[in-house]
């Protein structure tokens, strides 16, 4: 699996890149692993306009961010695992990557007292078919994305009018 994968192939999988295509509805989901000082304001944004969201996160952001995380949840946002650690899940056993999601679970609960939503997000959006399925056997849906907007590199930001050409021609 490498993109090629159909939206049917994945389904069988508990897994998702999109919704119901003959509904126009934009899912906005972001990936909280390195928390840069835009969270915060993300949230603020999304309540301003009655937006929810999907957040994935992993285990040192509640360790770093735990109020942040308490909010998600008190907004009325979905929040996913992302794992602990981060690892790419195709190149892991499956006891770690049961492990990976089992330990976010419990963390994510000591942290906010309530329990993670059933979506997972694969850490650099890699997956196989054993992944998916390991996510599947323990309850989850696997979330991807259309488009990732590389946020993690601050110094190699697109110009406002470049981000919404991207974002708008993947939208499906």
């Amino acid at each position: 699996p490498y993109g090629e994968d159909t939206a049917d192939k994945l389904r069988q999988y508990g897994a998702y890149y999109m919704g119901d295509a003959d509904r126009k509805t934009i899912y906005l989901t972001f990936d909280c692993g390195y928390e840069n000082g835009n969270t915060g304001r993300i949230l603020d944004t999304l309540k301003r306009r009655h937006v929810p969201a999907t957040f994935f996160v992993v285990g040192h952001y509640l360790d770093a961010e735990p109020a942040l995380a308490r909010r998600m949840g008190d907004e009325g946002h979905l929040v996913g695992n992302h794992s602990v650690n981060h690892p790419n899940m195709t190149k892991v056993s499956q006891e770690r990557m049961v492990k990976e999601l089992r330990d976010l679970e419990t963390q994510y609960q000591a942290v906010t007292g309530r329990r993670l939503d059933p979506f997972f997000r694969p850490p650099e959006g890699s997956y196989n078919y054993n992944s998916l399925s390991w996510a599947q056997s323990l309850g989850y849906h696997t979330i991807l994305w259309s488009v990732a907007y590389h946020d993690w590199d601050e110094n190699n930001q697109p110009a406002y009018g470049d981000a919404m050409k991207t974002l708008s021609t993947r939208v499906h």
